[in-house]
């Protein structure tokens, strides 16, 4: 399939654009230019590279997972280690690029939001970085979840403003970022997380991710001669999974999304947009998202809160109407059985994000014959999830 897109009006297929207010239209042009001149500055891109190999640990190790393989059966299954990139996650490939864009703009100020607080440790890194300002938007009970990415954030120097309408959680940090940087757009860089809101964002964060994809190519090649029979990654709004997918949509390579499926798609828990969602607006551009029959976004649930956003990339959503990426719903119970096989089989705890990718994989490996290979992006480690998973297997062994 092409890789063309978007095209000039920032459309994946019908997916994507720009729906936001018109004080808004002016800095999204001024992004939109900043972003192409510098990507044509090989001292920009130099800066970019040279921050990821010796700042952030890039590349990224590219893990043989014998013994899982061994136990599962079917392919031979590698984790792209994002885990073990500064930080602890995929997010900073993301918040460098966009960080150093900012700078070259004049932006002394930076806003962003986060669920899991990996993004936002990211930002606030780099923002330590570079110098700039940094003010964190978190939903309330996103903070009590990632109560030690919060202080790893302000201990970072960063300014964490809690988000304390609807669930409390990253769809609600979204809207009050997007709320301070309409009001203060003149100095202020909006630096997202993910593949989503207006165009240009979907394919600037998706052009930071791409490494992920396109060293896992090289790495490939040199361990097995040829490229993967397979990856996977988890999807909540999809930055990691853009990151690897994109590099392979013109190669012969299945392409697996895990969204969350949480207590279960026929319940009303879950984060699962693809699987359940319908076509609409969120956050300046249209795509999938979960709402009711009048409009109104239904509430996300997911026991990873990286995942629980009522959205979806655009690009995703026009992957999956193709039909070129194939994406399925992981409950919160699969996701930390895989969690938990990694774990003893490997002694890698990784998020509980990526173990929703975990769990797709393992289905899809023992799926596969001896000899095909599947690559599984490993977004993030778990150490930040630890007393979410204590609380949760607590439940489990009392339930």
């Amino acid at each position: 399939m092409s890789k063309v897109y978007p095209d000039n009006n920032g459309r994946f297929g019908s997916f994507g654009g720009k729906f936001v207010p018109e004080t808004l239209m002016y800095a999204l042009e001024e992004l939109e230019k900043s972003l192409t001149e510098a990507w044509e500055d090989s001292t920009f891109v130099e800066e970019y590279k040279h921050t990821l190999a010796e700042y952030a640990g890039r590349p990224t190790p590219l893990t043989y997972a014998e013994r899982l393989t061994q136990k599962l059966g079917g392919a031979k299954i590698y984790l792209k280690r994002e885990d073990l990139l500064h930080t602890g996650a995929h997010k900073l490939n993301n918040a460098v690029g966009q960080a150093l864009l900012a700078k070259r703009m004049g932006k002394s100020k930076i806003v962003a939001e986060t669920g899991a607080g990996q993004h936002g440790v990211a930002t606030a890194t780099v923002c330590a970085r570079l110098g700039l300002e940094c003010k964190v938007f978190m939903g309330e009970e996103d903070m009590r979840r990632q109560e030690l990415n919060v202080f790893r954030m302000e201990l970072l120097g960063a300014e964490v403003v809690p988000a304390v309408s609807g669930s409390k959680t990253l769809k609600d940090a979204t809207n009050e970022a997007i709320r301070y940087w309409v009001a203060n757009v003149e100095d202020t860089f909006y630096l997202i997380g993910s593949v989503v809101g207006p165009h240009p964002y979907p394919k600037m964060v998706r052009d930071f991710q791409r490494i992920i994809g396109d060293e896992t190519k090289e790495q490939l090649q040199d361990k097995e001669g040829t490229l993967p029979d397979a990856a996977a990654a988890c999807v909540g709004g999809g930055s990691n999974a853009i990151g690897m997918f994109y590099p392979f949509l013109e190669d012969e390579v299945e392409l697996f999304g895990a969204e969350a499926a949480g207590k279960g798609i026929s319940t009303k828990k879950h984060a699962a947009t693809i699987t359940k969602g319908t076509k609409g607006v969120i956050h300046g551009s249209l795509t999938y998202l979960i709402q009711d029959e009048n409009g109104q976004i239904i509430e996300p649930y997911s026991i990873s809160a990286g995942l629980d956003y009522p959205g979806i990339g655009p690009e995703h959503a026009y992957l999956a109407e193709s039909g070129r990426v194939a994406y399925e719903g992981v409950t919160d119970k699969e996701a930390l059985e895989a969690l938990s096989l990694l774990t003893r089989a490997e002694g890698i705890l990784p998020a509980i994000e990526s173990a929703h990718a975990l769990h797709l994989a393992f289905k899809k490996a023992k799926e596969m014959k001896e000899g095909q290979t599947i690559v599984i992006c490993l977004s993030g480690r778990g150490d930040k999830d630890v007393n979410s998973i204590k609380e949760a297997m607590e439940k489990e062994s009392k339930s």
